[in-house]
């Protein structure tokens, strides 16, 4: 039974009130399956009126053979099965121009089958929502494309799109603007969307919603912890390694990891 006067929930409250769609955690519950909510989102950026979202996933995995995995927060689809990863990053870090690079190429890497063609690529847009104006231009949104520079830029259409939204731009009257200002409320009832009002609205006022942030930023803080754990593991194992006195098998014992994870950095360690 949930003890409502305890202080570690009246702090995850806490924490709930003030979070928003500019927050990756609470971004990604709102959006998850949120079809209306990714279509308004997808169209005010891109400026049309024909987009047709049909799927929509959060924290989607997208897997790397050399072990660089990517964690996408949100996946969209259309009817056309253009493929739009949307990434909201609050540290100007998180949107280094080179992971924009990567996103893009793992939704390449992910899109064909075996026996499919190059021409059945389809379109990709890798799309980050940044607090602050990484890009440094100041214009509210950036869109980056491929261009023949010997044919006065002539559109490359290699079908890659990369588009950065600067959310630091958000006080004039345009689509975008308000959009924005959405992505940067605490509270449902100033936002000007009512498809992303009424989720804000559901995961912080309703019980089931707040039930579910509640457990979503129960998991993350687990997650965070046993990552440190994990951390903590594999640095005393790689010194264990380093002297060379233990057995591949006592070294797991003793540090708590996996044998395979211990036979994995000694290896790393000696290529």
């Amino acid at each position: 039974m949930t003890d409502y006067n305890d202080q570690h929930y009246q702090e995850i409250m806490q924490r709930i009130r003030g979070l928003r769609l500019i927050d990756d955690v609470f971004m990604t519950v709102c959006f998850d399956g949120n079809i209306e909510g990714a279509q308004l989102l997808l169209s005010i950026i891109l400026d049309r009126d024909d987009l047709t979202v049909t799927e929509v996933k959060a924290q989607k995995v997208m897997k790397n053979l050399k072990g660089r995995d990517v964690w996408l927060d949100i996946l969209a689809t259309d009817k056309e099965g253009a493929l739009y990863n949307v990434e909201v990053q609050r540290a100007d870090a998180g949107a280094d121009k080179k992971r924009a690079r990567y996103h893009s190429s793992m939704l390449d890497s992910n899109m064909l089958a075996h026996g499919e063609e190059w021409a059945d690529i389809r379109e990709s847009y890798v799309i980050f929502i940044t607090e602050n104006d990484v890009l440094g231009l100041n214009k509210p949104i950036y869109h980056i494309d491929r261009y023949i520079s010997e044919c006065d830029y002539l559109p490359f259409n290699d079908g890659e799109h990369i588009i950065y939204v600067n959310g630091a731009m958000k006080g004039s009257d345009t689509a975008l603007a308000k959009l924005m200002s959405d992505f940067f409320c605490t509270e449902a009832k100033d936002m000007n969307y009512k498809a992303l009002s009424e989720k804000v609205r559901y995961f912080k006022e309703s019980e089931k919603g707040v039930e579910r942030m509640f457990d979503s930023l129960e998991d993350m803080r687990n997650e965070v912890w046993n990552e440190s754990k994990n951390a903590t593991r594999i640095e005393t194992a790689l010194k264990m390694l380093a002297g060379g006195k233990l057995s591949l098998e006592d070294i797991a014992s003793y540090s708590g990891l996996p044998l395979d994870k211990v036979r994995e950095l000694a290896e790393a360690k000696t290529a």
